[in-house]
């Protein structure tokens, strides 16, 4: 489906971001921008817009005279959100949801610990709200309900740190949780201890304990590292 707003060059963007992660079109093979044109029935224009987008995420590089060539994977700009949907919807997806969930595992946690040192007031009222809101939709299979706190929870989380380099994670950790829903690696409810550690981290947080919540929050990484072993193997 393309994203709304985005028009012809969204539709082409749909289609062959896609498939290049999907490596359909290998490292360096070449792609000309008249022959995708009549492809995907759209103007050159619409085609160049198109690759200056996908040579924004560093997947592909123009050449004079030689085309458009798809980068090695090694130069893609694998912290884009729309590269890590791409890679969560193609065969990559165990790798993919696996590479993201140990860079969890190895900022969250800290990112928690700073959180109860610098989070504001209105930043421990919101994780608290968030918190709250996990649980509210923890049973019923309500898991794009509940999607929506679990992403707000961790942005928090990240913001709340006083790390610049650590909120800007925000998209990513966002990308990974709603790649786990939305291709069903997740039970059908959520792990009630999971549920029950993001209470007691917003606890941690609003108590200003920043070792207990840099310990809950790595149990909360590391027991979605063991989801995916059973998962997503």
């Amino acid at each position: 489906m393309t994203t709304p707003g985005r028009g012809l060059h969204g539709r082409v963007l749909d289609t062959l971001g896609p498939a290049i992660t999907a490596g359909e079109y290998p490292p360096g093979s070449v792609l000309r921008t008249d022959e995708l044109a009549q492809h995907f029935e759209v103007s050159r224009s619409v085609m160049r817009e198109a690759v200056r987008v996908l040579e924004s995420m560093h997947l592909v590089e123009s050449r004079r005279r030689v085309g458009v060539t798809v980068r090695p994977k090694a130069e893609w700009n694998v912290y884009d959100p729309q590269v890590i949907r791409w890679r969560l919807a193609g065969a990559d997806r165990p790798q993919q949801l696996r590479s993201l969930t140990v860079l969890r595992c190895a900022i969250e946690p800290l990112a928690a610990g700073l959180a109860a040192k610098h989070a504001t007031a209105d930043q421990c009222a919101e994780l608290t709200e968030c918190a709250l809101g996990m649980v509210a939709n923890s049973r019923g299979h309500r898991l794009q309900e509940y999607l929506v706190h679990d992403v707000a929870f961790h942005r928090v989380i990240l913001n709340a740190s006083g790390n610049e380099m650590f909120a800007r994670l925000g998209d990513v950790v966002a990308e990974v949780l709603a790649g786990r829903t939305q291709h069903e690696v997740m039970f059908e409810d959520p792990d009630p201890a999971a549920v029950t550690l993001h209470v007691q981290v917003a606890e941690a947080v609003r108590g200003g304990d920043a070792a207990r919540a840099e310990e809950l929050t790595r149990q909360i990484t590391v027991g979605a590292l063991h989801e995916l072993d059973i998962l997503a193997p």
